[in-house]
């Protein structure tokens, strides 16, 4: 006797069928504490409906999603900018490699003493980021802001022994960039990351000066090199790179978080 599959049976075997391709286990993707998340969790949803499960798992510093994506603990992570990925690669010899971009979450100037760059007062004290890549990307955006002048080739790789001119001869302190929304208390002013901000209640749009879309601190996907072409991994970031989320980006932070495509 034939046998004939009732439309609900058709429907199951279809999510069988398409949860065997793709696997029992869920991805595992990294993500700094914040509003990116956010956007993570959504495209995993998204990413459910077609068989795709995902395990958004939230890290509270910039250094052990790489450490955890390189022992084999995350499947991807995306909260770090390719700068800073280069000098995770280049410092702890991670077999990383850098994907697709994914979101501008800008760096701002934030201030508890001062609502305008113009009254920030002589010799004020300002905080950037001590790793690296972000102390570097605070330093250009100081000089965006007028606050410091960086000498002719300053490149991604630049430090304060670079900045050539200093008109309001500020004190510029290195501090871990989790701890910069509360240095606001003792410091005059501090470029503080997207994320941290968020988390700390701080408001994007009260921000002296802010990064716009131009930035070249896009954050990227990164992945293993063993993983990197893993069907389901490749399809959840085209999943994260739709339309819909882009939509969803857009209403959720209001013009705060910016798309990059």
């Amino acid at each position: 006797m034939k046998r004939i599959l009732t439309l609900p049976a058709l429907v199951l075997a279809g999510f069988f069928a398409t949860t065997a391709a793709y696997g029992a286990e869920p991805l595992k993707i990294g993500v700094s504490a914040g509003p990116y998340g956010e956007i993570l969790t959504f495209a995993a949803e998204l990413a459910a409906k077609e068989g795709i499960e995902v395990k958004i798992i939230e890290f509270s510093d910039y250094n052990t999603p790489d450490a955890a994506l390189a022992q084999g603990d995350l499947d991807a992570n995306n909260f770090q900018h390719l700068p800073f990925l280069q000098n995770q690669i280049a410092k702890r010899g991670y077999d990383i490699v850098p994907g697709p971009t994914s979101i501008v979450a800008p760096m701002g100037i934030y201030s508890k003493k001062t609502t305008t760059l113009a009254d920030l007062p002589e010799g004020a004290t300002v905080a950037i980021p001590n790793d690296p890549s972000n102390g570097t990307r605070a330093l250009f955006l100081l000089s965006k802001a007028g606050l410091i002048t960086l000498k002719d080739g300053a490149n991604l790789s630049a430090t304060v022994l670079d900045i050539v001119g200093n008109p309001k001869h500020i004190k510029i302190v290195e501090l871990d960039a989790a701890q910069l929304p509360r240095s606001l208390d003792d410091v005059t002013a501090a470029t503080i990351n997207l994320n941290y901000a968020v988390l700390s209640g701080l408001d994007p749009k009260a921000a002296l000066v802010i990064e716009d879309e131009h930035s070249q601190w896009a954050l990227v996907w990164a992945t293993r090199r063993d993983n990197q072409n893993d069907p389901r991994l490749k399809r959840y970031i085209d999943i994260y790179r739709s339309q819909p989320v882009k939509a969803f980006i857009e209403t959720r932070f209001h013009g705060t978080i910016l798309p990059t495509w």
